[in-house]
């Protein structure tokens, strides 16, 4: 069984940046790439998902 992620964010684009959103209490920047098949990505440092919006995704890949 896992546990949910502390936070899900619906996201446009398929590459995103997360800082832990604490400002100097976050973590270093870091830019992640949400996979297609999957449509989720987790933060290594803060377990944030980002999930896409696929009706209204960006294709920039």
């Amino acid at each position: 069984m896992s546990l949910p992620a502390p936070e899900t964010i619906l996201v446009t684009s398929w590459k995103v940046a997360c800082d832990g959103g604490e400002g100097a209490l976050g973590h270093p920047r870091v830019w992640l790439t949400i996979p297609r098949d999957k449509g989720f990505v987790e933060c290594g440092y803060c377990d944030r998902r980002f999930e896409i919006d696929r009706a209204h995704a960006h294709d920039d890949h």
